[in-house]
């Protein structure tokens, strides 16, 4: 049975190596660091190889510590790598948050519609056809050269073992190049002519062999298996997915990614950053999403302050913020932030920050029909007052994981099932105090009013 398995967790923001004990679902070891782009030519991208140095250093070390079982692989979406016959990068790894990719308009008429591939047009690089198509018209000769198109956690499994494979989770997050009801790539791929670019697909549970000569490099066995990758918002599902009835997982980082397997059935409107992720089994599910992790970030200036019970006061007295920092992602594209008051105190501008990221959860689970309990996992279930007004707004409990991130779990558990189940959390209730349900109400209708303002302008100017 393998029971420690060594995790890579590419964030947006962080990379992490850590190590999860499968006998008891703890983390054992984390290793961490920033995932930086760098600002260099042809366009920003993520520093492959400095990641590769962290992640060998990372595995080196656990393994003189630690047996290691077998490894796995979890990385953010909207990132592929194009490699060589040789296996080098023949473009750098493209930063998703960069314009280009969404600065061709003649993507827009290539791609397929919402209906086959539950994919929203999104800005810059967060489709990933959209990348791919830039790049293709943008360096062609590069481009031509690209013997494979790797999504992101499977080119980590690629450089750990030489083999090369495609994964559902990862093609069926907003790429525009998967029809996630079909189960196989978009009309787009063969329309552009890259299917034979992309390797053989294989379940993310799917284990390879280390590369002998790395093994020995590591200092870990070489019969040591690699489980080929998955995306992290899947990987924090993961987790959930033996739960019978309707539930929802909402998976925090620097995005907020809402999913409800056994959601109510209800149209979903591309437009409100709703898609079709699909998960660790292959199966369809309703996702929103909006960059919640950076919101609160940039709310709080990064100075986290407990509330005083005057803060509070102040707070549910009228500071609200209103969507959105980041306005072209999210449930409410097009609106600008603003503070209904200017928070007065650190601690007034944290709790502040916490119900808005609360108030703007609940509004992408509506958008998908999500039921039942809800389960926060990632750095927002350590927030309670985060937790107070999700549970309040919905009127359903919600149950926090811990402040350790649910990807490592959910990537530890392609290995195989957790020998003792993780103890369910105790639920947060909406609360009695009626300033918060007022609160939720009036922020709801507030940015309601601007919502239907902002339609109607669009409308006219149609």
């Amino acid at each position: 049975m393998l029971q420690n398995v060594a995790v890579i967790d590419i964030g947006k923001t962080n990379a992490k190596v850590l190590l999860i004990d499968l006998g008891t679902g703890r983390e054992l070891r984390v290793f961490k660091m920033p995932n930086r782009v760098l600002a260099a030519p042809p366009y920003p991208q993520f520093d492959a190889e400095a990641l590769w140095s962290f992640v060998t250093q990372g595995l080196t070390r656990l393994a003189a510590e630690h047996a290691v079982d077998a490894i796995s692989i979890t990385t953010h979406g909207a990132c592929a790598a194009l490699v060589d016959d040789a296996g080098a990068l023949v473009l750098p790894i493209l930063d998703y948050e960069y314009a280009g990719p969404g600065s061709l308009p003649a993507y827009d008429r290539l791609r397929p519609p919402f209906a086959e591939t539950g994919s929203p047009r999104l800005p810059g690089g967060l489709n990933l056809g959209a990348q791919l198509y830039w790049q293709a018209q943008t360096f062609p000769e590069a481009f031509a050269r690209a013997a494979h198109i790797l999504t992101y956690p499977q080119y980590w499994a690629f450089r750990l073992t030489g083999v090369a494979l495609a994964e559902p989770t990862s093609l069926g997050c907003h790429t525009d190049l998967w029809n996630p009801w079909r189960a196989e790539f978009s009309t787009l791929v063969s329309a552009m002519g890259w299917r034979d670019r992309f390797p053989l697909i294989r379940p993310a549970a799917t284990q390879l062999a280390l590369r002998p000569a790395l093994a020995a490099e590591l200092g870990l066995r070489p019969d040591t298996p690699v489980l080929s990758g998955i995306h992290d918002s899947n990987a924090s599902l993961l987790p959930y997915l033996a739960r019978e009835g309707a539930f929802s997982v909402i998976s925090t980082g620097t995005w907020m990614i809402s999913m409800a397997p056994g959601a109510a059935a209800l149209p979903l409107d591309p437009a409100r950053d709703v898609l079709v992720n699909v998960n660790a089994r292959g199966t369809p599910t309703p996702t929103a999403r909006y960059m919640g992790g950076r919101e609160f970030d940039d709310l709080t200036q990064g100075r986290i302050e407990t509330a005083s019970p005057s803060d509070r006061q102040a707070v549910l007295a009228g500071i609200m913020a209103l969507p959105s920092l980041h306005p072209d992602t999210g449930p409410f594209p097009g609106l600008r932030f603003g503070w209904t008051s200017e928070p007065a105190t650190p601690g007034q501008r944290c709790l502040a920050a916490s119900y808005y990221t609360a108030l703007m959860g609940a509004t992408c689970l509506a958008l998908i029909g999500a039921e039942g309990p809800i389960h926060v996992e990632g750095p927002f279930a350590g927030n309670p007052d985060f937790a107070e007004m999700l549970a309040t707004a919905t009127g359903r409990p919600v149950l926090a994981a811990g402040q350790s991130a649910g990807t490592g779990l959910g990537a530890a558990m392609l290995a195989g099932p957790v020998g003792l189940p993780r103890g369910e959390a105790v639920a947060v209730t909406p609360s009695t105090d009626p300033r918060l349900d007022a609160y939720a109400r009036i922020w709801q209708d507030r940015v309601a009013v601007l919502w239907a303002t902002r339609q109607q302008d669009g409308d006219q100017a149609r």
